[in-house]
Formats: structure tokens, sequence, C-alpha cells
């Protein structure tokens, strides 16, 4: 039972920032990471459910800060790096988990923070992606949806390498997904196809991302990738 109620509030916390995110892309405002997390008021307030709340988002916890190139506070610097370093990936860590881990690191180094330099050196150097290249264009559409936090303008890795020599799979797999009504896996695809050169005009990207906003919006997680998916899109300042 213990288990279960900290994982109802696991997930109420990643709901929460979640939407603070989504309200923050969408408005155009401050927006503050150490006060979107409950109990995130500092490096020594987070509590380690806050933390986990940020690891589960990933990169994304600052994306307003990444897409409209506001200053981010030393604060919020420090709440990414506490949980960077208080949740780094296993040895044995799926490739997807070590490399969402990557980016917030990434994200990290971007916006001037410095990670712990206790932590495994390993864990500066990007990991390979030899797994993804070999992919079907099923299982890479997953993939990617699952490291949507690496599609920003910009990012230049084995991942995004992937991404931009494989546009049409791209889109066959959005398209999939949209029939599937897997709105996250759209909505993920959906944000890496607005970065990819060589996507088939005939996609309707921007009528699709449209109706996978109505039709998955409820889920704040469906609306942070299509609303980062439209500030990319339409050019506002990133």
């Amino acid at each position: 039972m213990e288990q279960s109620g900290t994982s109802t509030r696991l997930a109420d916390a990643v709901q929460g920032l979640t939407s603070e995110l989504v309200s923050a892309l969408r408005s155009g405002g401050p927006f503050g990471l150490a006060g979107s997390v409950p109990g995130a008021d500092g490096p020594e307030a987070a509590d380690r459910l806050a933390l986990a709340a940020v690891r589960v988002v990933g990169a994304d916890a600052v994306l307003p800060s990444v897409l409209r190139r506001t200053p981010t506070g030393p604060g919020d610097l420090a709440v990414l790096g506490a949980a960077v370093h208080a949740y780094p990936p296993p040895s044995d860590a799926s490739p997807t988990s070590a490399w969402s881990h990557w980016a917030m690191r990434r994200a990290l180094s971007r916006l001037g923070g410095t990670p712990d330099t206790s932590a495994d050196a390993t864990h500066d150097a990007a990991p390979r992606a030899a797994w993804l290249e070999g992919a079907t264009w099923q299982s890479l559409t997953h993939q990617l949806a699952v490291l949507a936090p690496l599609a920003v303008p910009g990012e230049d890795c084995a991942v995004t390498r992937v991404a931009r020599e494989r546009p049409v799979d791209v889109a066959r797999g959005f398209v999939r997904a949209v029939r599937r009504r897997d709105w996250l896996q759209a909505a993920g695809a959906g944000r890496w196809l607005v970065l990819l050169d060589g996507v088939p005009d005939t996609l309707g990207l921007e009528a699709g991302l449209a109706f996978v906003a109505q039709m998955g919006g409820t889920d704040p997680r469906v609306a942070l990738q299509v609303e980062a998916a439209r500030l990319m899109r339409t050019g506002a300042p990133v």
C-alpha cells in the first residue's frame, strides 16, 4: 500500500510539473522549476519525490528556458542538477534511460549549470545509438517519442543524426500512432518531425498536430509535446 501511495504521489507530482510547463510554453510568462514541484524551493528543500518528478520529466523540465531563451535562475539549475545526481542510470540501464539522463546533463550544461563532478565520468559521454540505427520504423518512432526531450533546435547527437536520416520512417510512425490513437507517441513523433528535413508534404503535419492536440490534449504530457512542436514550427523565439 505504501509503494502504491508513493507511486500515486509521484504521478501527481509529474502531472503537476508537466501542466506548469505547458502553461509556461503557451503564455511565454516566467517559469520557475524550483517553485513548480512541491518541496522544490531550493536544493536543500527539494525532497526526493520532487527530484524524482523532475527525473521523470527529464530535460523537458527546463524546456521553457531552452525554447524561449529565458534566463534560468540558480535555484532551477540547482534542482535540475540535484535530480541528475540523485538518479544516475545503473550500469544495466536501457538505452533510452541512459539517453534521457544524458539529455538532462546536456540541458544543465547548456543553461550554465554544472553536473556534480562526483558522478561517474562515463555519464559525461553521450551513449551509443547503434541499437537505434537498425530499428524498424515502428520501433524507431516509439523510441524517438520516448526521447522527445532531445528534439530541440541545435541539438546534435547520435540520436538526432539517426532521426535526420529517416524522416519518412518517422512520418510513417506518426501516422500509425494517430491511427492507433496513441496520442503521446504521435505528439512525440510530431515534435521530431518539426525539426527534420525531407518530411513528405502530404503528411499534413500542422493539421496532424492540431488533431493530436484536440484528441489527446487533456493529457499534459501530450500537450507538452504539441506545444513544443508548435513553438519550434512557428519560429517563436527559440
